[in-house]
């Protein structure tokens, strides 16, 4: 078994209808991904994502604001209202990204504050996107008390010290398709490096397609590339990969535990 610890269903273009939603899940199941986690990042389009994701008993929900849609707005009383969904596993995603958006920098870090005490508050651990703002990152999780519930630095990009301070504060270091281009050279020694109990795999689908997909739209059906390449940079074997890194999602996503009666 395989899951798929961050996507984003709702924003595939080859899925514009229930039809075809279940043709992407069903191709995903094929490659032995048996769970998804689908990923909000826009408060505003939360109930659509749910709405839409609620055919599938094997696709787990957060809720959150992404660090690039801060500008639209962040009302906690409603993402905390989102949360008691029984199918909302974590908050997020948020987070900060200097990267794309220097300009948002403040409210970017208001947004996080507030969603880290969000999720302490209903016990449910974060999806945190970081972009160029690793200390500021790793001092907002320290200064809210994140270690209270734990979380995963997603499609992660950034160096080994990152990654062992976050895995110090309980967090999980999920890895996507990016470890399969050519320059992705310090992300593979990182990768590499990551405790077995503290990896995950993911696509981040639609975006950020592996190799051999690279200009296709990704698909949580490409989690099995990334995970065979992962186990083949490790020197492990893919069966072994696919049931650890399974087994430390429903270790994170202790509420997809009970909901997958695991």
């Amino acid at each position: 078994m395989l899951i798929d610890s961050h996507c984003h269903l709702d924003r595939l273009k080859a899925a514009p209808d229930q039809a075809s939603l279940h043709t992407i899940v069903d191709a995903a199941k094929s490659r032995g991904v048996e769970y998804l986690l689908c990923v909000n990042v826009r408060q505003q389009g939360f109930e659509a994502m749910r709405d839409k994701m609620a055919d599938f008993d094997n696709i787990f929900l957060s809720s959150g604001v992404h660090p690039l849609d801060v500008q639209d707005g962040l009302h906690v009383s409603e993402i905390k209202q989102f949360a008691t969904d029984k199918k909302v596993v974590a908050i997020g995603e948020t987070g900060l990204d200097y990267f794309y958006a220097p300009e948002t920098k403040i409210l970017q870090q208001q947004c996080f504050e507030q969603q880290i005490s969000l999720a302490v508050e209903v016990n449910k651990p974060l999806i945190v996107h970081t972009r160029d703002a690793r200390e500021d990152t790793i001092n907002m999780l320290k200064a809210g008390h994140a270690d209270k519930v734990g979380g995963v630095l997603h499609c992660f990009t950034e160096n080994w010290e990152m990654a062992k301070a976050a895995i110090d504060l309980g967090f999980y270091i999920s890895v996507s398709g990016i470890v399969t281009f050519k320059n992705a050279g310090e992300l593979r020694s990182v990768i590499r490096k990551v405790p077995k109990d503290r990896l995950l795999v993911e696509t981040d689908s639609p975006y950020l397609a592996p190799v051999p997909h690279r200009g296709q739209e990704n698909q949580p059906a490409f989690v099995r590339d990334v995970a065979e390449f992962v186990a083949e940079l490790r020197g492990e074997k893919y069966t072994d990969l696919a049931e650890y890194t399974s087994e430390n999602f429903f270790n994170l996503f202790k509420e997809a535990a009970i909901l997958a009666k695991r």
